[in-house]
């Protein structure tokens, strides 16, 4: 089972996880939903920290 670490949504079918990213953030791994992804990349891509999205 994997949760997204901004909305908390829960997933353990593999290939829906193929869609989710993943970044690092004070050397912790993170790991995003697609829908979060999609809604927040901007930010990710500029390297703003989780609490600013």
């Amino acid at each position: 089972m994997t949760t997204c670490d901004f909305c908390g949504r829960q997933e353990d079918d593999a290939a829906l996880l193929l869609t989710w990213s993943s970044a690092v953030e004070r050397g912790r791994a993170q790991t995003y939903c697609d829908r979060c992804s999609r809604e927040h990349l901007r930010s990710m891509e500029g390297k703003l920290a989780p609490e600013y999205w």
